[in-house]
């Protein structure tokens, strides 16, 4: 008919395909939920704690020294426990032996075990180093934190006695602290924790101010964040804001510095007991040891290899383990 509208054989060809298209898509489309087509896998949280062991395990070097200074502190703590040879005990058949099954690190001039002393020893000389980092790393984070929050003259204050302490001679003014009041906490508290508490505060009180320092950088740095405007613009005292907001997150370099501070305070100890001024003859620390050993080295080299390699160890293995935290506390190695 002339009025009608014919179709082009195109459009009839394309008409059946896009229909046979639609009506296989029809089922895919009709299984497929809208919770399965919006579905977001949700993130596995993980709490800091074993974030920074991942990031710990990582740095292969800190891990192998963590795990000798793991087993140092296992040894010393545990071992005698299983080496129930006393410290004290007097052999005279058995003077500057050396090295055997009956005695592992040999003897001495009275025929005491050396090993048994060293594992003695051990525990004095770690407890010290824990006791004095805990004090500088308190009062050093106590000192920083005022002057990293304060302006004006408490800053200025607070620095001017940090860089006093740092200015001072530290071994002749712990020599001379020692010897001025080592008898008089003897009589009152006991000869062996007099002497621990007067050497702790000590060296407590000479290794206070890089804490100090380092937390005053951070607060400078940390009160100019926005979470800290944040919060001081919500009426945040400015307790909350160094309790809450600052401190936090200014501890990852003090636990890295605290660790530092362990060695440098074992050091100490060792030196204090080697010059003669540590602990008495009858408690045998780390330096104790070796003081004993100075005039047998010809003939017992043994006596001083030991307890000097168990000094080497410890404090080794801690600084490594303390760069490992470092590199694992720094924000910018955070994946």
């Amino acid at each position: 008919m002339a009025g009608s509208t014919r179709e082009s054989p195109t459009a009839e060809a394309e008409a059946p395909s896009a229909a046979a298209a639609a009506t296989a898509s029809a089922p895919a489309a009709a299984s497929v939920t809208p919770a399965a087509a919006v579905a977001i896998v949700p993130r596995r949280r993980v709490s800091p704690g074993l974030d920074a062991w991942r990031r710990f395990r990582r740095h292969r070097l800190a891990l192998a020294r963590a795990g000798i200074l793991s087993l140092i502190v296992l040894t010393v703590v545990l071992g005698p426990v299983f080496w129930q040879v006393p410290i004290n005990d007097i052999d005279f058949g058995a003077t500057l032996s050396v090295p055997s099954w009956q005695h592992p690190f040999g003897t001495d001039d009275l025929g005491q075990d050396i090993f048994a002393r060293v594992l003695y020893g051990g525990r004095i000389s770690l407890a010290v180093g824990l006791a004095a980092m805990l004090v500088a790393v308190i009062v050093g984070t106590i000192i920083g934190a005022l002057a990293g929050i304060s302006r004006g003259f408490v800053d200025t204050g607070l620095m001017w006695l940090t860089d006093l302490f740092l200015s001072l001679p530290q071994l002749p003014l712990l020599l001379l602290i020692i010897y001025l009041f080592r008898d008089a906490l003897k009589a009152l508290a006991g000869p062996e924790f007099g002497i621990f508490v007067l050497i702790v505060a000590v060296i407590g009180g000479f290794r206070w101010m890089p804490v100090a320092r380092l937390v005053r950088a951070q607060f400078f740095s940390l009160r100019e964040k926005e979470f800290v405007e944040a919060a001081r613009a919500l009426g945040a005292s400015t307790w909350r804001q160094v309790v809450h907001h600052m401190l936090p997150n200014a501890l990852g370099p003090v636990i890295v510095a605290g660790t530092i501070e362990v060695a440098a305070a074992i050091i100490a100890e060792s030196t204090l007991s080697f010059l003669g001024l540590g602990f008495p003859p009858d408690i045998p620390t780390w330096g104790r040891l070796l003081y004993d050993a100075k005039d047998h080295l010809d003939v017992a080299p043994h006596w001083a290899l030991f307890p000097g390699a168990a000094i080497f160890l410890t404090v080794l293995t801690i600084n490594f383990s303390g760069d490992g935290l470092r590199h694992t506390l720094d924000p910018r190695n955070v994946l």
